[in-house]
């Protein structure tokens, strides 16, 4: 059995995508602050370690349903998250804005709190869309030339932001805005818990945001927990 308080939150998750339920459900983020060691991300959260120890003990003992992402090639790995987590934003956040304005122009008289949520989803949109070019059009293609370089043994081209680590400095500082945007919105939502007067509507939205939260969780572990640190070490590997 591994010793997960020898490892960093998002190390653990990395292992096995399935310990991200564990960490959720005890309130530990494993994305924006992935570079917790288990027992400082237990602290925080207010929760014992051996408490959570057990729930990933009991995840691993099964058959996890996720990928083994960090077992994937890095440009691989690039290929996912732009045509799985970028298209998701960009299919699901739009419809979710529509079904929020829908949800706000029914219930707001006596759920004032989904003004709030909707302005903060909106903003998220908004900051988002401008974070997936900067990945897609300045950080991602080095990436891939810096894959690309590795496999073939060839000189990797100068990149225009001296090194990986600018871009990714920035990259992450934008994961823990929105990490602490959909906190809020979590917050203001009560977990996503119904609310007694919640229609078909309202309940379909708070899923959706969950969902949409979640997959967010993911796409920034990925980045931040794997792809990142790839990414940086391959760069010094090349020019070394």
């Amino acid at each position: 059995m591994k010793d997960y308080t020898q490892m960093t939150v998002g190390q653990i998750v990395a292992d096995n995508f399935g310990n991200a339920a564990v960490f959720d459900r005890y309130g530990i983020d494993f994305c924006c602050n992935g570079a917790r060691s288990l027992p400082d991300a237990c602290h925080a959260a207010g929760v014992e370690v051996e408490q959570v120890v057990a729930g990933l003990a009991a995840t691993t003992s099964g058959e996890s349903a996720f990928a083994d992402f960090k077992s994937w090639d890095t440009d691989l790995l690039a290929d996912y998250i732009l045509k799985y987590h970028h298209r998701n934003i960009r299919t699901q956040g739009p419809a979710i804005e529509r079904l929020l304005t829908k949800v706000c122009n029914v219930h707001g008289d006596n759920h004032p709190e989904l003004f709030e949520v909707q302005a903060l989803f909106l903003g998220s949109l908004a900051d988002l869309e401008s974070h997936l070019e900067k990945e897609e059009v300045m950080l991602f293609p080095y990436i891939y030339e810096l894959c690309e370089a590795e496999r073939t043994h060839s000189h990797v081209g100068g990149f225009h932001c001296g090194t990986v680590e600018a871009p990714i400095r920035v990259m992450m500082a934008e994961h823990d805005a929105e990490g602490e945007r959909y906190r809020e919105i979590s917050r203001l939502l009560n977990g996503y818990s119904t609310p007694v007067d919640a229609c078909d509507s309202y309940r379909l939205l708070l899923i959706r945001l969950k969902e949409f939260e979640q997959a967010l969780h993911h796409h920034i572990h990925l980045e931040n927990n794997i792809v990142f640190p790839r990414a940086i070490a391959l760069e010094t590997k090349l020019k070394a």
